[in-house]
This record gives C-alpha cells, sequence and structure tokens, in this order.
C-alpha cells in the first residue's frame, strides 16, 4: 500500500513565532494533534518543523509556564523527515522506526508538501487493509460452502 492512500491531505500551519496558547487553540479547531511549523516569513514555505499536543503540554503545562511566554520555535521538533507520496508504507514505518517519530511531511513528485503521514494514518489504512481481506475471506468460504452442499445434493 502506498502512503498517497493514507496521509492526511489537509495541513494546518503555524508561524515559529506563535505564541503555545494560539497553537494550542487551532489545535483544538481543527481537532488535530501536530501542526507544520512554518517560517515567520510567509513568502517561505519550507517547513521549519512540527509542534505538537504533546510538546505544549511537556514544555509548558508540565513546567508550569505560561503558553502565552513560549514561542512554538522554542519547543518544536525541528528536524522533519520527508517521504514520498508514492513510497511504500513499510518504508515510511522504517523511515519512522529509524528516526523514533510518529508524523513524516509527505511530499508529491515536486517535492512540494502534500500532507502529513502519520502513525495512525498507517494504522487506520491497515486495519481497513485487513478488513477488507476478512471480507473477502468471508465471501469466499461462504461460496465454497455453497458449492459444497450443491455436490454432496448431486451425489
Amino acid at each position: 500500500m502506498r502512503v498517497e492512500r493514507v496521509f492526511t491531505r489537509s495541513i494546518i500551519g503555524v508561524p515559529g513565532s506563535c505564541d503555545l496558547r494560539d497553537a494550542a487553540a487551532l489545535m483544538h479547531k481543527y481537532n488535530v494533534g501536530a501542526l507544520l511549523v512554518s517560517a515567520d516569513d510567509p513568502s517561505d514555505l519550507t517547513v521549519q518543523g512540527f509542534i505538537t499536543d504533546r510538546d505544549i503540554v511537556v514544555q509548558a503545562v508540565a513546567q508550569d509556564i505560561s503558553p502565552r511566554e513560549v514561542r512554538v520555535s522554542d519547543v518544536m521538533t525541528p528536524a522533519v523527515a520527508t517521504i514520498s507520496d508514492q513510497a511504500d508504507l513499510h518504508e515510511a514505518l522504517e523511515t519512522m522506526r529509524g528516526a523514533g517519530i510518529r508524523r513524516l511531511v509527505v511530499t508529491d513528485a515536486e517535492a512540494r508538501v502534500a500532507g502529513i503521514l502519520s502513525l495512525d494514518d498507517v494504522i487506520d489504512g491497515l486495519a481497513a487493509e485487513m478488513a477488507s481481506l476478512s471480507a473477502l475471506l468471508r465471501n469466499e468460504r461462504t461460496r465454497e460452502a455453497a458449492m459444497f452442499e450443491e455436490m454432496k445434493a448431486a451425489a
């Protein structure tokens, strides 16, 4: 299965100068657990990193620091790994495992950001694939049982 079948295409981004309170509000509004961090210059489309809900909790809330006092760029994960939308999910999982991360930036054929692939996306995709295989096997078993009954009746 390819990355293109399961990655999240809607991208929610935030500039690095944004405070954690506003980043958390965006996560809440769009029901996401991570935001792509961009440069403060709107013309610079380079991805600087990720900020996750966990980053906010660990870096601000757990340390009793006001989320208004901390900038996204101070706590984001700066290393951003990418994967092509044409890559196999196995390759994506190996990249995640090797880097110890749960999300990858997905790029299209022109190396532009196309979305995000999270470990949850992979699990959902594989679960859907397993459900399809299970249905196929159930149908095959039903068909074989019917054929067996026909053969028994004809004998």
